[in-house]
């Protein structure tokens, strides 16, 4: 276990280095923060923070940087979450309220993230396999073709045209809308299959295989991987950081493209506690220069989808946590709304 000393001095490296850019020496500790002891002391308490693993020299006589280990444990231990200021939060609300459907609050999430963090944000379109269905539309286009438009709690509109096997009248297509919205609305998807499956008893002979068909295309709008979606803005804010990646940006912009990396690395949608993944953390090769800062959203006490930042390691996280954390919540609060 670090002393409490050796903890404040690995606290004064990580946010000297995150606000300079530049290798912290002894002397400078000194100078910017009140330590209480002698230069001497802290070189003495930066050789034994070396000597663990916490920070490292990247150049001979050069001051010293924080490592992946180093962030871990400041993230840990030392860093406390910034609240975001009263016009911040302001301009957040007002930035959000503004949108007009799901795509609109998703687009509008990235462009905000990445404009307060100055990273690169990511935001998950809500699960479908975590929503509640709000309603179902059955809409007759023909004789022989309805339209069914799925709405969910979270704003998500799915439509299917459905090619009925035989004609199907207003008054049959009226009751069917009826008796399927008494039995689905404002339950869980997982439960629809065995809520609706004896259904089609309910009609006339003549019109079951028209109501088995409706059913399969809502079954299968269901359980399609419609959720494996993804926004993502601020990629050009990486160029900003250049030199906080060792070799060259290429692999982090290469990784950025892959979704199915992406949707990993803000982990599973049902856990809505934030998670700092930092450096070498990251199982994906190309991202292990960055840091990713994620957090659940979701309307009611359950996340139904991720979003977050990717940034250089050498990230000011409290801020970073901050903003994630605030517009989660914001975005959780329109989708509640909505």
């Amino acid at each position: 276990m670090l002393s409490e000393r050796r903890l404040q001095v690995l606290r004064a490296i990580v946010q000297d280095y995150v606000g300079t850019e530049e290798p912290v020496g002894s002397k400078a500790l000194t100078e910017r923060h009140s330590l209480g002891v002698s230069p001497a002391t802290v070189r003495n308490d930066m050789a034994a923070l070396e000597d663990e693993g916490y920070i490292a020299q990247p150049h001979t006589s050069a001051g010293r940087i924080p490592t992946d280990k180093g962030y871990r444990l400041f993230v840990d231990k030392l860093a406390e979450v910034k609240p975001l200021t009263a016009p911040e939060r302001r301009a957040i609300q007002n930035f959000l309220d503004g949108a007009v459907d799901l795509d609109d609050v998703v687009a509008r999430t990235v462009r905000l993230l990445a404009q307060l963090t100055r990273q690169v944000a990511v935001v998950q379109y809500p699960s479908l396999t975590r929503s509640t269905v709000r309603h179902v539309e059955l809409l007759s286009m023909a004789p022989a073709r309805v339209m069914l438009v799925l709405i969910t709690d979270t704003g998500r509109v799915e439509q299917r045209m459905v090619d009925c096997p035989a004609p199907f009248g207003e008054n049959s297509l009226a009751d069917l809308r009826a008796r399927l919205n008494s039995r689905v609305a404002g339950r869980r998807f997982t439960d629809v299959p065995q809520l609706v499956q004896d259904l089609p008893e309910a009609f006339e002979p003549e019109d079951r295989g028209t109501v088995h068909t409706v059913l399969s295309t809502l079954l299968e709008t269901l359980v399609e991987q419609t959720e494996e979606r993804l926004m993502i803005g601020g990629t050009a804010n990486l160029t900003r950081f250049g030199h906080d990646f060792p070799l060259t940006i290429r692999p982090v912009l290469e990784a950025l493209e892959e979704q199915v990396v992406l949707l990993k690395l803000l982990g599973e949608a049902g856990d809505s506690g934030m998670t700092v993944r930092i450096g070498h953390e990251n199982a994906y090769e190309g991202l292990n220069s960055t840091s990713v800062v994620s957090v659940g959203y979701g309307s009611g006490g359950e996340a139904v989808a991720k979003l977050g930042v990717v940034g250089p390691t050498r990230m000011d996280y409290p801020g970073t946590m901050g903003a994630v954390r605030a517009v989660a919540r914001y975005v959780g609060q329109i989708l509640a709304e909505s």
